[in-house]
């Protein structure tokens, strides 16, 4: 068979299929209980958590973008919408979701490994790097089940397919919003950059030029809420990163808010997470230079802010 005749095989197949396939972006609503004993495991409806006691002022509840086959959900939940369409719903079960339960996962330890607040059953611990519940403390020793907590449980995932995602934009905040609860202003920019080429010349020697190309370019707006927030300073340049391969775009600028103003120069905002430490005042002239700012004009509007 030829190379012509295989691909337009392939393009019938996929044709055939219809409906979603792996690596859509898909808006999904769902509820997971545990099979056996009912008990909540994850929801995107606020009215649904309430009903089970679950605080709604700590976190958001609302539907969730996914991406098929990126492991966002459990995978038997992942083949179940592919083939699916945007309004159609589903009931799947996984099977022990959280691992089988390992009995060799109960172990004794000394109780001055757990803070002395903590040193009563049902506590949850971290104990040498591994998390665990507390089952007894009985004198000086403790026991603590670092199994999952529902470990060994299927899991029953009911879902409705919202809608397919399609806006760079959009996907980004979805795909943010999964690993950071907060809203952030984002949009999407084709820039023209100059940048350096080194080329081998015919005679062997290498010529350095510099040429203008184009980047399209996702700018996100760094909310006050997100500057200090751990999990965001330490996580954010590979998430970007993930970003930029699964959105097919360039590179991320992350504009930081500083006294609740967006910082407008390049100096002032980072790319893939923001410039390093240890930039001089010489960095900070160039960068004022680069945007076109007169640097003598804002010392004089901040003495005349003084001022006043």
């Amino acid at each position: 068979m030829s190379d012509e005749t295989e691909a337009e095989t392939a393009d019938e197949s996929e044709t055939e299929q219809g409906g979603l396939q792996e690596g859509d972006f898909v808006q999904l609503s769902y509820t997971a209980y545990t099979v056996d004993s009912g008990e909540l495991v994850d929801t995107t409806d606020e009215e649904v958590a309430e009903e089970e006691g679950v605080d709604t002022e700590e976190q958001e509840f609302s539907p969730r973008t996914i991406v098929i086959g990126e492991g966002h959900i459990f995978e038997d939940v992942e083949d179940d919408l592919v083939g699916k369409d945007v309004g159609d719903t589903g009931e799947v079960v996984v099977e022990q979701a959280f691992g089988e339960y390992d009995d060799e996962e109960v172990r004794t330890v000394s109780a001055n490994k757990i803070p002395e607040d903590e040193r009563y059953p049902g506590a949850h611990v971290d104990i040498d790097g591994e998390h665990g519940h507390v089952e007894a403390v009985i004198g000086g020793r403790a026991r603590v089940d670092f199994n999952h907590p529902l470990a060994g449980e299927d899991v029953e995932y009911e879902y409705e397919i919202l809608d397919q995602v399609e806006d760079t934009v959009e996907k980004a905040r979805g795909l943010l919003q999964m690993y950071f609860d907060a809203e952030l202003d984002m949009h999407l920019e084709t820039d023209e950059v100059e940048e350096e080429v080194t080329e081998e010349t015919d005679d062997g020697e290498t010529e350095t030029t510099t040429e203008t190309v184009e980047k399209e370019t996702l700018y996100i707006e760094q909310s006050p809420q997100l500057q200090f927030n751990q999990q965001w300073m330490m996580g954010k340049d590979q998430i970007l990163n993930q970003i930029i391969d699964m959105l097919d775009i360039d590179r991320v600028i992350v504009q930081e808010i500083i006294d609740g103003q967006p910082a407008g120069m390049p100096g002032m905002m980072g790319g893939m997470g923001g410039m390093g430490g240890g930039e001089g005042l010489g960095d900070v002239e160039e960068a004022l230079e680069d945007a076109d700012v007169d640097a003598d004009e804002i010392v004089e509007e901040l003495d005349v802010d003084e001022d006043a």
